[in-house]
């Protein structure tokens, strides 16, 4: 049988002023055979990187994924989407008029998967931990409108904001602000390794091989208090080396679920089958991808060389020929779903064009062919990105107005270079921390980006991004979030290619594939289950 589940996109709505703990505070699943899920997501310690699973130092959609079952937050993204809710915490809210207060008051019985007490001074510790360890990943520019957290008794915890910003209950959400056990991590060294210890509703035992997770055992955390519930006793996810070998799992029973990152044709072959117990579920998603540029590069340090490139490429050629359905041409960083979104790129290139493209960089007095290499990761985003550089490759050289090489990199390796700035063009994804507009701008704009990028923009990083904070009602941030997409379009330090959906495959005895995945690409475990399919 095929069941295509479709599920609707995000709703951003208004962050309410005080948020109220939704659900029970101490859930439990009926328990039931453990769940097996397969993924093409690698777990690695490096050199480079060798606390890949640390909180404070974790920034991929993969270990926010392992993160998110096991260490606590103060508030979740809840079921069905919608605004942050109450999970470690009781109740949470902005206490002032201007939006630069806020408290949260802890859910009674609090423990560690240990069994020790969570108080508010353990909140405190996590969340200065991360800001004073700053790691070189980036993700503690998420809390960088805290100036102090202070503590009152032992259940509140009260955060004072350098200036308002309507986001912050979602940045509570995330696994940087995740509570963990001063007895277990340090306060200004990060944890090596891949040793989780939280109070979510998992614990995590990973067998590991050659510095890799080879598989991650998620066991139902006894001690857990909070809004979830718990729909299977333990869930063993499984690293494959390819979309190819964990597809095969599936076939023959090894594994119940597939999830990221399932190869184009896989989905196509599974969305037309009519005679497989494999169900497909199709899911709004806000992922995003994009080109981005070293600006002091000598090859593109010229905008006219960015600007000829966002007029050369043609996204819904890269749509049709490597993802079909699957994708959409993006025109901001903002997907084309999330209030804010303007189609910036388009309302100033157009049409892909030759001849404005050669204008551009007459104009600017650049000789061509410009010459560079366009740097892709191989096996972090699925098979389909070797393909869409190819694609990208023949556009630009099709013009005869530049020459271009390719070339992939593994992501244990592709991460370090362009952090430490090797490569002057490189394609990257993006699975937002939390939906809302900010999250797409942010993080590549504002002044500790995640990318390094030396590219700034006073206008962007003092005025826009803080006044649209300033915006309980999104709606009412839109014009400031336009204005940055608007200069993002000239300046061309990010070129945005495509948004595309999520898919999850399971055996037909597994329940709860619908709600596997939000919309942030959030790996849901607790939602799968075992039961007759519909």
């Amino acid at each position: 049988m095929n069941r295509k589940t479709l599920v609707l996109p995000a709703v951003v709505g208004l962050l309410a002023p005080v948020l109220a703990a939704c659900g029970g505070s101490d859930s439990s699943g009926s328990g039931g055979d453990g769940i097996a899920v397969g993924t093409t997501d690698r777990f690695t310690a490096t050199k480079d990187a060798p606390a890949p699973l640390d909180p404070a130092y974790a920034y991929d959609v993969g270990t926010w994924n392992i993160l998110r079952q096991t260490v606590q937050t103060l508030m979740i993204q809840p079921k069905g989407e919608g605004d942050p809710v109450p999970e470690a915490a009781q109740s949470c809210g902005f206490t002032d008029s201007g939006n630069e207060r806020y408290a949260c008051t802890l859910r009674d019985g609090l423990k560690f998967s240990n069994g020790d007490k969570i108080t508010a001074a353990d909140v405190k510790y996590s969340i200065d931990r991360a800001r004073a360890i700053k790691a070189d990943s980036g993700v503690s520019a998420l809390l960088n409108t805290i100036d102090t957290v202070e503590t009152q008794g032992a259940n509140e915890v009260i955060f004072h904001l350098k200036t308002a910003d309507a986001t912050f209950p979602y940045k509570l959400s995330t696994p940087v602000a995740g509570i963990v056990n001063p007895a277990d991590y340090e306060k200004n060294k990060l944890r090596d390794g891949f040793d989780v210890d939280g109070s979510g509703p998992y614990t995590l035992s990973a067998d590991v091989k050659n510095d890799e997770i080879v598989k991650a055992t998620f066991t139902k955390n006894p001690n857990y208090k909070g809004t979830l519930k718990v729909n299977n006793s333990k869930v063993d996810m499984i690293s494959y080396a390819d979309a190819d070998a964990m597809g095969k799992a599936l076939d023959k029973g090894d594994i119940d679920v597939m999830t990221r990152t399932m190869a184009p044709e896989q989905i196509q072959k599974l969305s037309a089958a009519t005679d497989t117990n494999e169900d497909l579920v199709e899911m709004s998603g806000l992922e995003i991808r994009y080109l981005a540029f070293n600006t002091n590069a000598p090859t593109v340090k010229n905008k006219a060389v960015r600007q000829a490139m966002a007029q050369l490429i043609n996204r819904g050629e890269i749509v049709a020929k490597v993802y079909g359905t699957q994708a959409e041409p993006l025109y901001s960083l903002v997907p084309a779903s999330i209030t804010g979104h303007s189609n910036s790129f388009f309302n100033k290139y157009g049409d892909p064009s030759t001849a404005k493209a050669k204008a551009l960089l007459t104009a600017a007095n650049i000789t061509t062919p410009v010459k560079l290499t366009l740097h892709y990761t191989t096996d972090h985003y699925g098979s389909g990105t070797k393909k869409e550089f190819e694609v990208l490759q023949k556009q630009l050289n099709d013009s005869g107005l530049f020459n271009v090489d390719i070339q992939g990199s593994p992501w244990t390796t592709f991460v370090p270079a362009e952090r430490k700035g090797k490569y002057d063009v490189w394609g990257m994804g993006w699975f937002p921390d939390f939906p809302d507009a900010d999250n797409y701008l942010a993080p590549f704009l504002d002044t500790d980006n995640f990318l390094k990028l030396p590219y700034r923009n006073s206008k962007i990083i003092n005025t826009l991004i803080p006044a649209s904070r300033r915006e309980a009602d999104r709606i009412a941030a839109s014009s400031n979030l336009t204005a940055i997409q608007d200069i993002v379009a000239d300046d061309v330090p990010i070129l945005p290619l495509w948004q595309g959906k999520q898919y999850v495959a399971a055996r037909g005895d597994v329940t709860g594939t619908a709600y596997a995945l939000n919309s942030s690409s959030t790996l849901q475990l607790w939602e799968l289950g075992r039961g007759v399919s519909g």
